[in-house]
């Protein structure tokens, strides 16, 4: 075990964090950290890290474990080196090194015969290789340029950057330090896409054990093994990614309310005896071994969320024209960068557009141009009937300072009540007395929430979304997608949250070469057919290659007959055949073994509704562990049923054609 907490208890103030909390983290594990934003946590990562000391209990290291702690307090660094010498900064010891090697080298020049001297060097050459130190430059630039920066950028120097970029760089650093346990809180918020898919798939293959809080559902589901979630001051363990975990936790909310309803069933039941029999005196002894019994019953909690499930319901106030903005020669360029050329697009009504791509490509500036707040060449024609309504980072200086955050709400024309503004404000992440708040004691993401809160209620058909989800948690990015999937406008949004784009967009754009590129279809048939065009490059590369020049004749060529192939089709069919008798006979023992699973589910389903099983603390969590674990067993034979069936489907079709 490298690290964790063995029965601790965390408070601030009167509050408590987690309540008696184990949980350990092993080597080589990719551990997702989520909860509610305000559970704590950020929290955690800190008592691993030192940061903090728990209340009760007791935070395990190893000695030999190094730990690496990125955070956002971090930003506060600064320096004039260049980003180049800061990563480098996580090989002190080769550095140093370096330096050791030179000053030797120097001592020799003067003393070339000194043997002691000559040994020390050729010692410190030895260590140095060891180290594999003539490679450390070699791994910085390689891995802040996975991380967006350009050769360029890399002798420039880190107080230049914007925070974002810094992060970077502190990321980078982190990296190269290889630590045996990286806690990285929130890395993806200021990367854009491309990095973010190069730290996935470098975390993929990090040699150590990666604990990561993040509200990037995809990019959990895709890098995580295992979810550990901060809920009602404990620490819930769930093998697998983010989509496992969420059905994983209603399955156990599930079975926890039917746990919580029998044992009241039960307690109901037993009061109803103790009642009617307490008096007599032939059955008092029997009551009263029935309220003993109660006394040391073990009470199941009713499962609750902590955030109640609200709903976003915004309208739009008039239907706008067939064409909402039509682009044409758009050029626009900051001094030699270009952003777009003589470009062309057009958005219809019901589009509802993603905008994807690298920083620096130019996305949030397409956006100001379609919105019609920055300077470009070219014609930018809006439809008939635009309401248009437009969020991105300069909104927030377009807040009332004086207001409270219900005065702003209010502010929007939308003609709803406190009440609807109040709980509107709850899915943004402001609770209670949040509302009354001015806006100028907000924090630069508090500012955001409520600048992205206004545009959602605004009645416009068409919004402009720069960068949304930036500072919402998992739930409200929910609630979001819900949201906009039942908006009746059209909209375009830049996102870095690929799960969001997928749930959201039925177009995509991206700038390529000064042009803007459209894809008409979801995220995931765009992936989908981008690895089909990646696939189709060497083949069509490897055809170049072979493909022989046409012999010149003097007569007209004409187009060559292929030979005649045997008719070998029977044979082929003859192994399709086989093949599809095979996988039908798998067919058929999964379904007897799904049977199985069924019948044996139902059982421990009935044992589940017994009072008596609630009554025995160890019965309960024994059946409990068996119902999840064939219901587990259920869900993966139905996938391998279905995978099994389309296959069969697959063969008996070419069976039909052949």
């Amino acid at each position: 075990m490298l690290a964790g907490f063995q029965n601790i208890t965390f408070e601030f103030g009167a509050r408590a964090i987690v309540e008696n909390a184990t949980w350990h983290i092993h080597p080589n594990e990719r551990i997702g950290l989520i909860g509610f934003n305000g559970t704590g946590k950020s929290t955690m990562l800190k008592l691993l890290a030192g940061e903090y000391l728990p209340s009760l209990g007791e935070v395990i290291r190893s000695r030999s474990t190094s730990i690496g702690y990125l955070h956002q307090d971090l930003l506060s660094f600064d320096t004039g080196e260049s980003i180049l010498q800061v990563a480098l900064g996580a090989f002190e010891k080769v550095l140093q090194l370096e330096k050791e090697i030179e000053e030797t080298g120097k001592l020799l020049e003067a003393n070339h015969e000194d043997e002691a001297l000559l040994q020390l060097y050729s010692d410190k050459l030895h260590e140095m290789d060891t180290l594999d130190g003539y490679n450390i430059h070699h791994k910085t630039e390689e891995i802040l340029q996975g991380l967006g920066f350009s050769n360029s950028d890399l002798s420039r120097p880190y107080k230049e950057f914007s925070g974002g970029w810094r992060m970077r760089v502190l990321l980078a650093k982190m990296i190269l330090q290889q630590p045996d346990l990286l806690l990285l809180d929130e890395p993806t918020n200021h990367l854009d896409l491309p990095s973010i898919e190069w730290l996935e798939k470098y975390l993929q293959h990090y040699q150590g054990s990666v604990v990561i809080v993040s509200h990037d559902r995809w990019f959990l589901d895709r890098m995580v093994t295992k979810i550990v979630e901060v809920f009602q001051q404990g620490l819930h363990i769930y093998g697998g990614n983010y989509s496992f975990y969420l059905k994983e936790k209603a399955l156990r909310m599930d079975l926890q309310q039917k746990a919580f309803e029998n044992q009241q069933d039960y307690i109901r039941q037993q009061e109803r005896f103790i009642e009617r029999f307490r008096a007599k005196a032939t059955k008092a002894a029997a009551a009263q071994a029935a309220i003993k019994k109660l006394d040391k019953l073990e009470l199941i909690e009713a499962p609750t969320n902590e955030r109640p499930n609200i709903r976003i319901n915004f309208s739009i106030d008039k239907t706008p024209g067939k064409i909402l903005c039509e682009l044409k020669d758009i050029s626009k360029h900051y001094g030699a960068t270009r952003i777009v050329s003589n470009a062309e697009a057009e958005i219809e009504r019901g589009d509802k557009i993603a905008l994807i791509g690298a920083n620096g490509k130019g996305k949030s500036t397409l956006l100001r141009i379609i919105a019609g707040v920055e300077t470009f060449e070219g014609s930018r024609k809006e439809g008939h009937n635009v309401d248009p309504s437009f969020y991105a980072q300069h909104q927030l200086e377009a807040l009332d300072l004086s207001h409270t955050l219900l005065d702003e709400m209010k502010s929007c024309g939308s003609q709803k009540t406190d009440q609807e503004l109040r709980t509107l404000l709850g899915c943004f992440l402001f609770s209670g007395d949040d509302a009354d708040k001015k806006i100028k004691v907000l924090s630069g993401g508090e500012k955001a929430r409520i600048a992205l809160a206004k545009t959602i209620i605004s009645k416009a058909n068409f919004l402009l979304l720069d960068e949304p989800t930036n500072h919402l948690d998992m739930h409200s990015v929910e609630l979001l997608i819900e949201a906009l999937n039942k908006y009746e406008g059209s909209y375009i949004l830049v996102s870095h949250d690929r799960f969001f784009v997928s749930q959201t967009a039925n177009k995509i754009w991206e700038i390529v070469d000064g042009a803007i590129k459209e894809f008409k279809g979801t995220y995931n048939e765009y992936l989908e057919w981008k690895e089909r065009m990646a696939q189709k490059k060497p083949e069509a590369e490897s055809k170049e290659k072979v493909r022989q020049p046409e012999p010149v004749a003097a007569a007209p060529v004409q187009k060559s007959v292929e030979p005649a192939i045997p008719d070998n089709r029977q044979p082929i069919n003859k192994e399709v055949k086989k093949d599809l008798q095979r996988q039908q006979k798998q067919l058929e023992q999964l379904e007897v073994q799904i049977n199985t699973a069924e019948q044996k589910k139902k059982a421990l389903e009935l044992q589940l509704s017994e009072p008596d099983t609630y009554s025995d603390k160890n019965k309960f969590l024994q059946t409990e562990t068996a119902y999840q674990q064939v219901a587990r067993e259920l869900t993966r034979l139905n996938e391998q049923y279905d995978g099994l069936f389309e296959k069969i489907m697959e063969l008996e079709t070419r069976i039909g054609t052949a």
